[in-house]
C-alpha cells in the first residue's frame, strides 16, 4: 500500500502539473493573486468542520471511555494532517490519532476500536454526500451519461463498503492477528489475539448504539455541508460567483472522487481534473476551475501543515517522558 501511495503521489503531481501548465501557469497566478490576501479567508470555512468532525469521533467512545472534546479535536486534526500531506493512502492518519490519543491516556482498545468505527462513518457519509451530488447534477440536467456513470461508481463504493462493514461485524482485528499467529507462532504474537478480540467486541458494541452512530453521521455530513462554502467563497472572491447549489454538486462530487482515489496522497491531480470536468458543466472555465481547486488547497497550509508540526511535538514529548522515566527508574535500582 505504501508504493502504491507513492507511485499514486508521482502521478497526481504529473497529472496536476500538466492542467496547470496546459492552462498558463502566470495566467492562474495572476488570477490568484489578483483578490489579494483576502483569499486567506477560504480556509476559515474549513476550520469550523475540524470541530463538528471532533464531536463526531468523540460520539463514537463508550461514555465512561471517552476523550475530552478537546483531546478528540487535537487527535483528529493531527490525523487529518497526516491522511492529508503524507503518502498514507487515507489510513495512516486514523494509526496516528488513536496513538496520539493513547499518549494522553486513553485506552488503546477503545481509541483503536473508535478509529475503525469512525473512518467507516466516514466512508457512509462520503457516500450520501456523493449521492446528494449526483441527485444535483441530475436536476440540474448539466450530463446524464455523468450521472449513469456517478451512480455505478457509488454502487461500486457501497458495495465495497458493505463487505467492509461484514468484515468488521467478523472481527477484523481478530481475523488479522490470527492470521498473523498461524504464520509467526510465537507467545507475543498470540498474545495479540485476545487484544485483537476484545478490540472486536467493542467495535460489535459501538455499532450497536444506534443513536451516537446516527448522530456521529449526521455531525459529518453537516460538516460536509459546511465545506462547500468554501467553494462558493473561492469562486465568489476570485471574481466568478456561483450559486450555491453549483457549490454544493461541486464540492460534493469532487470530495467523492477524490476519496475513492485515496491511494493519491491529498488527491493532487483527482481534484483538479474532478474540478476542470464539473466547472466545465456550470460555465467555469479550466483556468478558473483550477485556480479554485488551488485556493482551496491554501487550508493545507494554514491548518494541515502545524496539524503535522503539533504531532511531532506530542511524539516528542513522549519519547522524553519515557527517557525521563526509565533514567529514574536507573537510578532507583
Amino acid at each position: 500500500m505504501k508504493i502504491a501511495s507513492y507511485i499514486g503521489l508521482v502521478i497526481g503531481l504529473v497529472i496536476m502539473t500538466a492542467l496547470v501548465v496546459s492552462e498558463g501557469v502566470m495566467d492562474i497566478a495572476d488570477l490568484l493573486t489578483s483578490t489579494g490576501w483576502v483569499l486567506l479567508l477560504v480556509p476559515a470555512i474549513w476550520f469550523p468542520t475540524v470541530l463538528m468532525n471532533a464531536r463526531c469521533w468523540q460520539l463514537l467512545f463508550r461514555a465512561d471511555r471517552a476523550p475530552t472534546f478537546f483531546q478528540a479535536f487535537y487527535a483528529q486534526w493531527m490525523g487529518r494532517a497526516v491522511n492529508t500531506l503524507l503518502p498514507v493512502a487515507s489510513i495512516g492518519g486514523e494509526v496516528v490519532k488513536a496513538r496520539v490519543l493513547v499518549l494522553w491516556g486513553i485506552d488503546a482498545k477503545h481509541a483503536a476500536a473508535s478509529a475503525v468505527v469512525d473512518k467507516t462513518v466516514q466512508v457512509i457519509t462520503v457516500i450520501v454526500w456523493g449521492v446528494a451530488g449526483v441527485s444535483l447534477l441530475a436536476m440540474m440536467a448539466l450530463d446524464n451519461q455523468l450521472v449513469i456513470s456517478a451512480l455505478i461508481g457509488m454502487a461500486l463504493l457501497g458495495a465495497g463498503v458493505a463487505g467492509f462493514l461484514v468484515v468488521q461485524r467478523a472481527g477484523i482485528f481478530g481475523i488479522a492477528a490470527q492470521s498473523a499467529h498461524k504464520v509467526i507462532k510465537t507467545d507475543f504474537v498470540g498474545g495479540l489475539v485476545e487484544k485483537a478480540d476484545e478490540v472486536d467486541r467493542i467495535v460489535r458494541e459501538l455499532y450497536r448504539n444506534r443513536v451516537r452512530l446516527t448522530a456521529a453521521v449526521s455531525w459529518r455530513l453537516a460538516a460536509l455541508i459546511l465545506q462547500s462554502g468554501e467553494v462558493w467563497l473561492a469562486a465568489y472572491l476570485l471574481g466568478y460567483p456561483i450559486s450555491i447549489v453549483e457549490a454544493l454538486m461541486l464540492k460534493s462530487l469532487s470530495s467523492t472522487l477524490s476519496d475513492a482515489a485515496f491511494v493519491v496522497p491529498n488527491s493532487y491531480g483527482v481534484q483538479e481534473g474532478a474540478f476542470v470536468l464539473l466547472g466545465g458543466l456550470i460555465g467555469l472555465s479550466a483556468e478558473v476551475s483550477l485556480a479554485i481547486s488551488l485556493a482551496i488547497r491554501i487550508r493545507e497550509l494554514i491548518i494541515d501543515v502545524p496539524g503535522l508540526v503539533f504531532w511531532q511535538h506530542a511524539e516528542g514529548r513522549a519519547i522524553f517522558r519515557r527517557r525521563q522515566d526509565d533514567q529514574s527508574n536507573d537510578t532507583q535500582a
